[in-house]
């Protein structure tokens, strides 16, 4: 039998944005308890309603980058710049699947293999709307860079590079720690559904269970934006602090040593916010699967 629909898959794509960032504590990252300088939790809230259009868009059928892109147009419609773009870039796929009622690894793999040229070009685009901190691209490939913009465009169109060709690129890396987005995207997502099968085992409240999924993530492998703003030390660094916390609060049964590592990470200016991402994604898929509010 098939599970009575609550609400459409965008509209559980902007739900899941909303929980990720009201979840809280999440070590080094805004939430519901913390801003970080002037990056507030207001403008993730104004940034969740306004990717809303984008979302819809993936869910009718539209290219996967043009959704994409306006989705993180709309986001950017806040003074905070850059809040979710790669939540953003997690969610498209996974709302378009869930559109087709086929939310499953093989379905998700398949839908970004699809993907053109022209949804590279988009998500090249996309880069014009928001600030996103990248990494230095591969060596041979500087005309790739993201932070060129619509300007990489005729790279793209010589070197026929599909979006999910362009996410190979970041998941393995000649050398330095791999994008865990970018993996997601060209493995099936195997991080985001095992994350959401988690939340769904865990019990209390879902936002408890977004902070103890944050944990879990975070301990299990460096962070991206970490590495990409500290290096590859501090964010390995990072993982095994978290995995001390992850561990303390499962003696303790309380987040109380989440709230420590908290205030130390934003202390240090450390924003794991890649793991962030992935937290959102698997709150979508959990959402989809029954995972109640």
């Amino acid at each position: 039998m098939t599970r009575e629909r609550v609400r459409s898959p965008a509209e559980s794509a902007e739900l899941a944005l909303l929980l990720e960032v009201a979840g809280t504590p999440k070590p080094g990252n805004v939430d519901r308890h913390r801003d970080l300088g002037e990056l507030r939790f207001e403008q993730f809230l104004a940034g969740s309603v306004g990717s809303a259009r984008g979302l819809r868009m993936a869910a009718a059928g539209a290219p996967l980058g043009r959704a994409f892109e306006r989705a993180v147009a709309g986001m950017s419609g806040q003074s905070g710049g850059n809040t979710q773009f790669g939540c953003l870039l997690l969610l498209t796929p996974l709302v378009r699947v869930a559109a087709c009622d086929d939310l499953s690894p093989e379905a998700v793999k398949a839908c970004c293999r699809e993907t053109t040229v022209e949804d590279a070009v988009a998500f090249y685009r996309a880069f014009e709307h928001v600030d996103v901190a990248v990494g230095d691209p591969p060596e041979g490939a500087t005309d790739l860079d993201a932070r060129r913009g619509s300007a990489a465009e005729p790279a793209l169109r010589d070197r026929s590079l599909t979006l999910r060709g362009v996410m190979a690129l970041s998941a393995d890396p000649d050398e330095g720690i791999p994008d865990t987005n970018a993996q997601e995207w060209t493995e099936g997502f195997p991080r985001t559904f095992a994350a959401a099968a988690e939340l769904l085992a865990d019990d209390g409240p879902v936002l408890d269970r977004a902070a103890r999924c944050f944990l879990r993530e975070l301990a299990a492998e460096p962070d991206t934006l970490v590495a990409t703003n500290h290096g590859s030390e501090t964010a390995r660094e990072t993982q095994s602090r978290a995995a001390e916390t992850l561990e303390a609060v499962r003696e303790t049964g309380s987040l109380d040593p989440a709230e420590e590592l908290a205030e130390a990470f934003v202390a240090e200016g450390i924003n794991p916010g890649t793991t962030a991402d992935r937290v959102a994604s698997a709150l979508f898929v959990a959402l989809e699967r029954g995972l109640e509010i």
